[in-house]
């Protein structure tokens, strides 16, 4: 494992990537990488009342929020990770388990590799697991900078009641 799963039940939400980049498998931390715009969305969105860091992640379930990944043994890049590194049966199994309002897939690839399709749309998607929502958010990598949009973030934020 990369990166320790942040998971207990009755989370409002789940964020869920696809894989540690390599600073954040270097750290240890979730989204580590500068130019990673996760905890400035986290802060516009209204998830947090303040702007955290990557070291501040574990902070996050005292919030109501957990954080994993879909492949918990790859690391690096989205175009650099396999088909099979990704387990999204083990990731579903969690979240039937914990029961979150709210998962939420931090990248397109996170949501293709989840469903197993070519195309996923951002934001509330009509499968669920079990009673939880599900959502496909535009990546906060630098890498994917090019198709940055806060206002799926913005969505999720009020939707999971993060906003009021």
């Amino acid at each position: 494992m990369v990166l320790p799963d942040y998971l207990r039940a009755g989370l409002k939400l789940v964020f869920c990537g696809t894989a540690a980049g390599e600073r954040s498998a270097q750290l240890g931390r979730y989204y580590a990488k500068p130019g990673n715009r996760f905890w400035r969305a986290l802060h516009e969105a209204g998830f947090t009342g303040h702007l955290l860091l990557p070291s501040e992640d574990e902070t996050l379930l005292s919030l109501g929020i957990g954080l994993t990944d879909l492949s918990k043994t790859g690391r690096g890049m989205d175009s650099g990770l396999k088909p099979g590194d990704f387990d999204a049966a083990l990731f579903r199994s969690k979240v039937e388990t914990l029961a979150p309002s709210f998962v939420a897939f931090t990248s397109k690839r996170a949501g293709h590799e989840y469903f197993g399709l070519k195309r996923v749309a951002y934001g509330l998607q009509e499968e669920a697991i079990g009673k939880t929502a599900i959502f496909v958010l535009p990546s906060p990598s630098g890498a994917a900078r090019g198709y940055w949009d806060i206002g799926p973030w913005k969505t999720l934020a009020r939707a999971a009641g993060f906003v009021v």
